[in-house]
């Protein structure tokens, strides 16, 4: 039952689609299980740019059955809008499917997360004000709507009506904002429902059947780590599970369904939005990883903080995700630099830390101890074999490998899908789009 989980071990943005994109030549199903439209991937496909917020990125394989599971929360409005775009390049969407209990977005969950978001003032989270916090708090309340009820066209648009009736009551009375037109909405997700119907199916019991006849599945993580609900740098987290376990609540599937967890980890760390960040550089080193990265968020399009690469998050990511390899993307991005940092621990007061801190507040007054490495300062677009790397990029990339103690199987070295080298055991390349596992690699 070959099961690959492919998560983020950062703040998100770690490059997971190019990632998921590679993989999916030996994959038969796709599967995303958490999150909204609050996250992205950006995927540069037969000479376009692709930027999907919903759609698992295996739509654009004919073989792939791309899937949306129950943990993710979906606004239907974003996801006919991705669908039509995915249409428009002569991509067949009919092979989509969707969780029967997938939870609906409705328009009053975004107004309300702006709402949230303002009443904070400068204690605001960044949050992308898609709804996505009030629509899983809906959905532990036991109070939200799920795909499902879409199956009932009369249902449905009674539910939703009523829906948005009660929360006018809290827009006017609580924030003192404009209510909203029940009527409107109910016709607008009426027509979605009818859209969107044919592809709503028991999407556990499909992933399982594909498993069970052995064939390639990967579940697909969004975000990263460090936006963890549990995990994270909470409060300035998601709404959801992003670590490798919540593919089971996610997906419907079980522990042992799964073979390989796979982390996406940056040659370097970005976050967008607020809250701690030890190796943030907010200077020029920052500013040239942000402009050589082009780092802008695929779903807000806000800047994203640069700084240097964390070994204690990576650690983290290691531990509770159970990593059994390492994917570094963007280590073209550190070709400018004479020398590289690593942080290899924090320092509070007199106390140093190789693991990460337990407590928030902690975290937050963390000092970044460095080690300092060569820079290569060469263009290594090009590369298409560990040995095409300099010397100094191999090194970076061993140190890593040794410090966080789980293997690395893939580096990117730019945005498209040819620039990326794949290990085996002898450090050569396999072939464009496979990626196979082994037990001893140079890194």
């Amino acid at each position: 039952m070959p099961g690959i989980v492919v998560v983020g071990t950062q703040w998100g943005d770690e490059g997971k689609g190019k990632v998921i994109d590679l993989l999916s030549d030996d994959m038969h199903m796709v599967v995303r299980f958490h999150g909204g439209n609050n996250a992205g991937h950006t995927i540069a496909w037969d000479g376009e740019t692709l930027r999907l917020h919903l759609v698992p990125s295996g739509i654009l394989y004919p073989h792939i059955i791309p899937v949306i599971g129950n943990g993710v929360i979906v606004n239907p409005s974003v996801l006919l809008e991705e669908m039509e775009k995915i249409e428009s390049m002569g991509l067949d969407v009919g092979r989509l499917r969707i969780s029967y209990n997938a939870h609906v977005i409705l328009p009053f969950h975004e107004v309300l997360d702006g709402l949230i978001e303002e009443s904070r003032g400068s204690s605001s989270l960044g949050t992308t004000r898609r709804g996505i916090g009030p629509t899983y708090a809906d959905k532990a309340a036991r109070t939200g709507l799920r795909m499902q009820d879409m199956m009932d066209p009369s249902v449905f648009r009674e539910k939703v009506y009523r829906a948005v009736e009660e929360k006018n009551r809290i827009i006017t009375c609580v924030y003192g904002a404009n209510s909203l037109d029940a009527e409107r909405i109910a016709d607008e997700y009426a027509g979605y429902a009818d859209r969107l119907r044919g592809f709503l199916t028991d999407t556990s019991l499909l992933v399982k059947k594909a498993l069970r006849e052995g064939k390639n599945v990967l579940f697909e993580g969004a975000q990263g780590l460090m936006l963890d609900l549990d995990h994270g740098t909470y409060p300035y987290v998601t709404s959801s599970n992003t670590v490798a376990g919540a593919v089971c609540a996610g997906a419907g599937v079980g522990p042992r369904d799964v073979d390989e967890i796979i982390g996406v980890t940056k040659a370097y760390v970005t976050r967008v939005g607020s809250g701690p960040f030890p190796t943030e550089q907010d200077n020029e080193v920052g500013r040239a990883m942000q402009e050589v990265g082009r780092e802008y968020g695929t779903t807000t399009g806000r800047k994203r903080r640069c700084g240097w690469f964390d070994l204690v998050v990576l650690r983290y990511a290691v531990r509770l995700n159970t990593l059994t390899s390492l994917a570094v993307t963007k280590l073209d991005v550190l070709s400018q630099f004479d020398t590289v940092k690593v942080c290899v621990a924090y320092r509070i007061g007199d106390r140093v830390l190789d693991e990460f801190p337990p407590l928030y507040d902690d975290f937050s007054h963390c000092q970044p101890v460095y080690e300092e490495l060569p820079g290569w300062k060469k263009d290594i677009s090009g590369a298409s074999r560990l040995e095409d790397l300099p010397l100094e990029a191999r090194d970076y990339l061993q140190f890593i490998r040794e410090r966080a103690g789980v293997p690395i199987r893939l580096v990117s070295v730019g945005p498209e899908r040819q620039q990326s080298i794949f290990l085996d055991g002898g450090g050569e390349p396999l072939r464009q789009g496979r990626f196979l596992f082994y037990d001893d690699l140079p890194l």
